[in-house]
């Protein structure tokens, strides 16, 4: 099983599977378009735990919870699961941050940027762009020598604690379940309307959730690897993944009548091109200096990596500023201090691209 994941086949196999539960997510009840988004989903974890009170967005999503548990149970049984830490933390908790704080301007990470496309939703296009953009500008710092250092094996403990908080977010779903009309259910917070009053059942989101993260940890799928495999190796191998959600996602939205083409009225997104394109590009640059995309450092965390874990804690609490002080956008356009942010977030990145290499 592992040398198949691990084939041109198996990474294929892989992302014809998310794109094929991301449309069905939709179809039974998720966003529109919004099957499945890491960096919204993990927005809406924020609000439901009261991070910020944004309340259309604000619900704990099963995905994100069983991406990380999917992602432990695969490696344990592959026996692959490496607790270790200690890799430029502070680096990784503001690139997350940042990272986020791009997405939201976007509205979307490259997960959904791709699921966008397949609905239909050519903003997509000028997302990806900028995508390709900010790692492009990450492979350069990566050709310079730019490195966060290596991380070291660490206590098994360490690597377990993001997978139980994650199992502890669930015991509050179960405890805690929205009451009809409510926008409160003891400590959570619930979307009455807006984004984060559409979701899928709570057990088949968890149950797709968790296949996901058992597949995606066995094949090192990764969107951001993807486009910087092929920049800097010219290798196509996690590209093969990539194309495969995006193909499988759009047959199913023929087949589901998800599919509406065009730039105006898609769901939950907006038409101010150049702040599409550069939110993405700050996005990217995050991502690839933190070595991996929002869905790639969910599963790494579920195998142990504390690293990878302290940038979900940063994007989790970029969340919370971007809706607190009025940074993320809404399908109206970006948000009052949305730009500003944007290029602080660039400053911050060419800082740490700068400073941070072997060679300086």
């Amino acid at each position: 099983m592992k040398n198949f994941f691990s084939s041109r086949m198996g990474i294929i196999c892989v992302g014809l599977v998310i794109g094929l539960f991301a449309s069905l997510l939709q179809y039974w009840g998720n966003p529109g378009n919004m099957g499945i988004c890491v960096a919204c989903f993990e927005r809406d974890i924020a609000g439901a735990i009261g991070m910020h009170r944004a309340g259309v967005v604000q619900y704990i999503r099963p995905e994100i919870i069983g991406f990380v548990l999917g992602a432990m149970i695969a490696a344990f049984a592959a026996k692959d699961f490496r607790p270790r830490a200690g890799s430029a933390p502070v680096v990784r908790f503001v690139l997350g941050a940042f990272a986020m704080i791009g997405a939201l301007v976007f509205l979307g990470c490259p997960w959904r940027a791709v699921l966008r496309l397949a609905g239909g939703d050519l903003n997509a296009v000028i997302g990806l762009l900028g995508l390709v953009v900010g790692i492009g500008i990450g492979t350069f710092f990566f050709k310079q020598g730019y490195s966060l250092g290596r991380s070291h094996k660490t206590y098994t403990s360490v690597g377990l604690l993001m997978p139980l908080l994650m199992a502890g977010l669930l015991v509050l779903l179960f405890l805690y379940p929205q009451m009809t009309g409510e926008a409160k259910s003891g400590v959570l917070f619930y979307s009455l309307k807006g984004p984060g009053a559409m979701h899928a059942p709570l057990l088949v989101s968890l149950g797709i959730g968790l296949l996901v993260g058992v597949l995606a940890q066995r094949s090192r799928f990764c969107t951001m690897g993807a486009v910087r495999d092929l920049l800097l190796f010219k290798q196509v191998h996690l590209l093969s993944g990539f194309v495969a959600l995006l193909v499988a996602a759009f047959v199913m939205n023929l087949v589901l009548g998800q599919f509406n083409m065009g730039f105006e009225g898609q769901p939950v997104a907006h038409t101010q091109s150049l702040w599409n394109f550069m939110g993405m590009v700050l996005a990217g640059l995050c991502f690839a200096l933190a070595g991996g995309c929002p869905g790639r450092q969910l599963f790494m965390a579920g195998e142990g990596d504390g690293d990878a874990s302290v940038f979900v804690f940063g994007m989790i609490v970029g969340a919370a500023f971007a809706h607190n002080f009025g940074l993320a956008s809404s399908p109206k356009g970006v948000g009052p201090h949305g730009i500003a942010a944007v290029f602080i977030g660039l400053a911050v990145c060419l800082f740490i691209g700068f400073t941070m290499r072997k060679k300086a």
